[in-house]
């Protein structure tokens, strides 16, 4: 099976937010998620396209430093791992398991602007979707993307990020992390 990993960092910095990354190409391709993930497949969430990161900082719970890029609180919201999916026709999905094949989906499927994968993290589960947007919102859609739930066992009417408010490696909240000794 083609297992890459993911994680989601609660972020803290200018604005709160939330950092989905995707193992892709040997790094994280990475999202920022104002309103958070959900497990609610009626509700599609902005993700802007931001710089990816090194693979190792999937590991990284703590505070960047007042006066660093992205100064504040980082909480581990969520992790685990991915299997990248294709579309064989309209409405179905196959998983990739060949792994030379699933990098190959995933990378192309970035630059198409369209990625599927299946999700088996801590919190989230399930069939996902990443399409980048056409025009929307104006004057920053060439980073926009809108992350998508499929329907399936996972999905969860009224699902909310911020109800699960705790770190998926140490099960602090972010005001526990931020805290200094």
């Amino acid at each position: 099976m083609s297992n890459f990993v993911f994680v989601v960092h609660k972020h803290r910095a200018t604005s709160l937010h939330y950092d989905f990354r995707l193992e892709i190409g040997g790094v994280l391709a990475s999202w920022a998620i104002p309103r958070g993930p959900t497990l609610d497949a009626k509700q599609k969430r902005l993700a802007m396209k931001v710089n990816d990161h090194p693979l190792s900082y999937r590991h990284f719970e703590g505070v960047i430093a007042e006066g660093k890029f992205g100064a504040g609180p980082v909480m581990i919201w969520d992790e685990g791992n991915y299997i990248a999916e294709r579309e064989i026709s309209k409405g179905v999905r196959e998983q990739v398991k060949d792994r030379q094949l699933a990098e190959k989906t995933m990378t192309e499927g970035l630059v198409k602007g369209e990625i599927k994968f299946l999700l088996s993290g801590k919190k989230l589960k399930g069939s996902f979707a990443l399409v980048k947007t056409r025009g929307f919102p104006p004057g920053r859609s060439e980073n926009a993307w809108l992350l998508i739930k499929h329907s399936d066992k996972y999905c969860k009417d009224g699902y909310d990020a911020a109800n699960y408010d705790f770190s998926a490696k140490s099960k602090k909240t972010l005001e526990e992390i931020n805290m200094r000794d």
